[in-house]
């Protein structure tokens, strides 16, 4: 098979959420996507390649591995002999044969989409009228020309509404993060109670962070506010409503609670957006999210920075309630989640790889943690290695992660990953259900102390990796 004809985004920018629209729109065989995502960019930091098949979505596993085995075979590769191609002007350059490249806006496509989606002039409306201050951080990822045109251009806000706003190779030599840590700069403004509602993006846009005056919202709780809140999105309402919700393993269970009183499809995924593309294309998936700071809609098969932002903004335009308001309304109807992640990045990887081996041997002998009693009355329900059976291909993802399980339904979790350029990344994770409601403006780390206590202990992680402090918390 010959490649007929190749898009590219003016300037070589498009958006990992750009590129679905683009693939779905024009209904392209795929797209190719080179990006550094969250990570530090730029000639001496990371810079990696992805492949989204025709559905817009990542490469699922048996396209992957076909790939990686047809690479083992080959013996040659041709360089087309062409003219180069001018990608700073949007034009459609044809050659020999019939093969064509067409430079096109990078954001049109998108920002047609979301028209649809969202009542622009509803938020617009609301914008002008309340005179709510917004604060943007692109972070210097590619979301900048996408948050300039529709936060600015199209909703109205000010010019210094949305900064760090031009794309840079190496992300201004930050780390594009949208995180408590690597957003700090935002986080500030936020907490100066200058600004009534914050927003960050990562280095690709599909992550983002929601902050509200001196607040902040945890991804796991953005993900249930949202799909709670699903009626003031029209999209929503013109395709028939919510047709079910989904979350990654990792990710606070709050979603699991929206999604019971709604009488919605529910589903606990593993980390990485292609299963609930899957889900997505078999009509059983409407709002989804990751903790790792991805939110996203059936509108697209990747996760959507913007989108999301767009998606607070409808709830505070139709509620006219501030974040912190619209949280704490959501705490009361069905309780709070309190959910915290550390990362403890770089660290050693015999040393990390070692930790999940003693853990997986508690897994192999589960009594010598459910017949323990922790501290603070805590008690062990269970422990395993998720495993996931996708229900639309049956096929199995196995070692997902550890779980801890306790009977209050509490949560601790572990995982070994690591997208970064520079050893091992330990993440830990807990998550812990509160019906009192005095304690809904507590701070998560003083709720969550007990429990972060005993994960520790149990798994003797600062023996293992030598490190007392996590690199993150989120």
């Amino acid at each position: 098979m010959q490649v007929k004809k190749v898009i590219v985004g003016q300037h070589g920018i498009l958006s990992t959420p750009a590129v679905s629209a683009v693939i779905r729109k024009h209904k392209l065989r795929g797209g190719i996507i080179l990006t550094a995502s969250h990570n530090p960019g730029g000639p001496t930091a990371d810079f990696g390649m992805k492949y989204n098949v025709s559905n817009g979505g990542p490469a699922p596993e048996e396209v992957t591995d076909k790939i990686f085995q047809i690479s083992k075979t080959l013996t040659e590769f041709h360089i087309a002999d062409m003219p180069d191609v001018n990608i700073d002007e949007i034009h459609v350059h044809t050659f020999e044969d019939g093969f064509s490249v067409e430079i096109i806006d990078s954001v049109a496509d998108y920002v047609e989409l979301l028209s649809r989606i969202f009542d622009f002039d509803a938020i617009r409306k609301y914008l002008h009228e309340s005179n709510i201050k917004i604060l943007i951080d692109c972070l210097n990822g590619v979301a900048g020309p996408y948050a300039t045109r529709i936060f600015v251009d199209i909703l109205g806000a000010s010019k210094d509404s949305v900064i760090n706003n031009t794309p840079l190779p190496d992300f201004g030599g930050g780390h594009p993060d949208p995180n408590l840590t690597y957003a700090h700069h935002l986080v500030e403004q936020m907490q100066s109670g200058v600004y009534d509602f914050g927003a960050a993006f990562d280095g690709d846009a599909d992550r983002n962070m929601i902050l509200g005056k001196k607040f902040f919202v945890t991804p796991s709780d953005s993900v249930a506010i949202l799909a709670d809140n699903a009626q003031y999105i029209p999209y929503f309402k013109a395709n028939g409503g919510l047709k079910g919700l989904a979350r990654s393993m990792p990710t606070g269970a709050a979603l699991d609670r929206v999604a019971a009183k709604l009488n919605v499809e529910f589903f606990e995924v593993p980390t990485g957006w292609k299963f609930f593309g899957n889900l997505m294309d078999a009509g059983r998936l409407s709002i989804c999210g990751e903790e790792s700071f991805g939110t996203g809609s059936d509108h697209i098969r990747e996760k959507d920075g913007v989108w999301a932002v767009v998606a607070w903004l409808s709830v505070v335009a139709a509620t006219k309630m501030s974040v912190e308001q619209i949280c704490v309304a959501h705490w009361h109807k069905y309780g709070r989640n309190f959910f915290t992640r550390y990362d403890y990045e770089e660290v050693d990887g015999k040393g990390a790889q070692q930790m999940m081996t003693h853990l997986q041997s508690l897994i192999e002998n589960p009594a010598t943690l459910t017949q323990r009693q922790f501290s603070h009355g805590y008690k062990v329900s269970a422990i395993d290695d998720f495993a996931y059976t996708d229900s639309t291909n049956n096929v199995k993802t196995a070692n997902q992660g550890i779980r801890i399980v306790f009977t209050d339904s509490s949560r601790i979790i572990f995982r070994l990953s690591g997208t970064g350029s520079a050893g091992a990344t330990v993440r830990l994770y807990v998550d812990s259900y509160v019906s009192d409601p005095s304690l809904y403006l507590a701070q998560a780390k003083d709720v969550l102390k007990p429990l972060i206590d005993i994960a520790l202990e149990i798994s003797q992680l600062r023996d293992f990796i030598k490190r007392d402090e996590p690199s993150v918390i989120t």
